[in-house]
């Protein structure tokens, strides 16, 4: 699948701020299964000073300074991807067992392993709850591997969780979330990879799009699609594997990468600095558009 994608975040304040300092996480990532084919962010009003650098994990990040007094901040990031079929359900019988994810991960030494090490950590946003590791332990049997597991983790988030994007915020405690069995996509990557972490499976935060559809008959509407958040665990032979516990979904051609790490707090969007008043109107808007050809 082909995506013409524009992610769109606006800033406005009642009085002019100065020096504002932001960092962006807005560029897709360039991956085996998703090309990059174009890419490029607008600041509005133009900015003193852009500077681009991969962060520990190859996520491209732009710092942007805006000296100049302005009352509104608009950043927008236009790309066209395309991404392919990852044939993730077929891997899924082949994952390692747990017993082999740890011989592997105690003995090797590559960077793909030492940064699955730090995703076998708690995070930020991410503490290893005994509440999480109790949702995860009936799953467990014997002939069970990590990628199966993660599976029904999957599915069991799907089924035992409301998707309620009134009830979080970025805020709210995951042990609220598990309490109150509700949330949204990235409360539910978080919830997920909580539980496998208490178990010493490497999992991490993937943060981008889904493609979505309108109704039959409807058009679709410019702006209306959102950002989407799942997580992926580290197989030591088949490497990341995503699951969209959302959805109950293996991610395939209509997840579209932007970025990944240990949690959210790796992968903001945008996020930033000023000099003035600390109030301000967000407004956020996402169209990812297929393009046929």
């Amino acid at each position: 699948m082909r995506y013409n994608l524009r992610h769109l975040t606006q800033y406005s304040y009642p009085q002019p701020v100065a020096n504002s300092y932001n960092l962006a996480c807005l560029t897709p990532r360039q991956l085996t299964y998703q090309q990059v084919e174009q890419t490029h962010l607008d600041v509005e009003p133009y900015p003193s000073e852009v500077q681009q650098r991969l962060d520990y994990f190859g996520n491209t990040q732009h710092f942007i300074h805006l000296q100049s007094p302005h009352l509104q901040l608009a950043v927008t990031a236009n790309s066209i991807v395309t991404v392919h079929s990852r044939d993730n359900v077929l891997k899924i019988q082949d994952g390692a067992s747990l017993s082999e994810l740890q011989q592997h991960m105690a003995s090797q030494h590559d960077m793909t392993t030492l940064q699955a090490r730090l995703c076998q950590q708690s995070s930020q946003l991410i503490p290893l709850l005994p509440q999480a590791r109790a949702l995860l332990s009936p799953l467990l049997a014997e002939d069970i591997n990590i990628l199966q597991l993660a599976q029904a983790l999957n599915q069991l988030i799907f089924k035992e969780f409301q998707y309620d994007p009134e009830f979080s915020t970025i805020l709210t405690p995951l042990s609220e979330v598990i309490k109150h069995q509700r949330g949204v996509c990235q409360d539910f990557a978080h919830l997920a990879i909580s539980c496998l972490r208490s178990m010493g499976i490497p999992a991490r935060y993937v943060s981008g799009y889904l493609e979505t559809r309108p109704p039959e008959g409807q058009p679709r509407l410019v702006g209306a699609d959102a950002s989407h958040a799942w997580f992926a665990v580290f197989d030591p032979t088949l490497g990341w594997i995503d699951f969209d516990p959302t959805n109950n979904l293996l991610a395939d051609e209509q997840h579209i990468t932007l970025a990944f790490g240990r949690d959210y707090a790796d992968v903001v969007p945008l996020k930033g600095l000023l000099q003035g008043s600390g109030e301000h109107t967000l407004t956020v808007a996402v169209d990812v558009a297929p393009v046929s050809g």
